[in-house]
């Protein structure tokens, strides 16, 4: 009969087999995307959370070739649409074509085609799409199965990845705020700052040939249907102290409420600013995110640090904010979430010692 310690080791071993692979993973990637290791440990972070994710940044930034290597590291199937005004529902889950025959021909979309091997799902430029589009879309995000053909699909494993057209604003419909709270995070994938790493980008040869790049990161690095139950096993185990508890209700008080915490902005009114600050879903998810965190270092127990990691990619989008300050939103909320971070008391580290 295997002992409590035997279990225990058990688990460590685990835990830290799959803590080497989640770090080769990164390397593998980073190998090949320069610049962007934060967004990397960010979409590896929402990978072993299992949540779905925004992408936010401009156009030929690396955004696809990014996940693209993501999604191979991962393993499963990759699926991908491309938001249009004229997309509707039905062509996430079939298309039609003329046979051979001549005649009338249906095939599963890309939501249906590769069945419960989904793995990664990128939808690229869904402000383009209809709200009709986006609500099935978020309804098969929440539930992963949908039902087509008099049969129903499971999609277990999918992650959703989806980017937004920034620029252009004619024929685009926005993502209202209460779906965007189904997203776990919302990333930037920004151009590197550095110029050597940006000369790179624009004179090495490498980077102009996207698939060459993605076929050198390793094939199937995670075993992508067994991320649920680790995912599970992981959120189990990283335990938070009271103190830090207390600590994460302070900063969720502080979206809601920011000038009761001393909260101030630069530009405008902090109490004018906001109408609805995060969610308990969204709180939940923080939580989610920020014990990831603390496993790929290498601890049992969340720090604040930990919380301060993720805190604007998984909380910024879920501010509503009032109409007059909509159209600053991506500066206001970073603006925000930085000065909660900075304002409210962090607890003394000596309790994590102990934790």
């Amino acid at each position: 009969m295997s002992t409590t310690s035997d279990i225990r080791l058990a688990l460590d071993t685990q835990l830290t087999d799959w803590r080497q692979h989640a770090l080769n993973l990164e390397k593998q990637v980073n190998q090949v995307i320069v610049g962007q290791s934060k967004a990397v440990r960010l979409m590896n972070i929402a990978i072993f959370a299992r949540g779905h994710v925004l992408l936010d940044g401009g156009v030929g930034v690396g955004k696809t070739t990014l996940l693209q290597s993501i999604a191979r590291g991962i393993g499963g199937a990759y699926e991908r649409i491309e938001g249009t005004v004229d997309l509707m529902p039905n062509d996430l889950i079939y298309h039609t074509f003329l046979g051979p025959d001549g005649r009338p021909q249906i095939d599963e979309g890309p939501l249906l085609r590769a069945g419960e091997n989904l793995s990664v799902f990128f939808f690229n430029e869904i402000n383009r799409a209809r709200p009709q589009v986006h609500a099935l879309m978020l309804r098969v995000m929440a539930e992963r199965h949908i039902s087509a053909f008099k049969k129903e699909y499971r999609m277990p494993h999918m992650i959703v990845f989806a980017d937004r057209n920034q620029v252009e604003k004619n024929e685009t419909f926005e993502i209202p705020s209460a779906a965007r709270d189904r997203f776990m995070m919302e990333i930037p994938i920004e151009i590197p700052s550095d110029r050597e790493l940006k000369k790179s980008l624009v004179f090495n040869t490498k980077f102009q040939h996207a698939e060459k790049l993605t076929q050198q990161v390793e094939s199937n690095i995670l075993q992508f249907d067994q991320l649920n139950a680790f995912s599970d096993l992981l959120q189990n185990h990283i335990q938070s102290s009271d103190v830090l508890e207390e600590y994460t209700m302070d900063l969720w008080d502080a979206t809601q409420h920011p000038e009761k915490f001393g909260v101030t902005m630069d530009s405008v009114d902090v109490s004018r600013v906001i109408q609805t600050g995060a969610s308990p879903r969204g709180m939940g998810m923080l939580m989610k995110a920020a014990r990831v965190n603390a496993w790929l270092n290498g601890r049992d127990s969340l720090y604040p640090e930990d919380i301060h990691a993720v805190f604007h990619e998984v909380i910024s989008h879920r501010l509503v904010f009032n109409a007059a300050y909509e159209n600053r939103r991506t500066a206001l909320a970073r603006e925000l979430t930085n000065n909660i971070i900075r304002t409210v008391a962090v607890p003394s580290l000596s309790f994590s010692k102990a934790a």
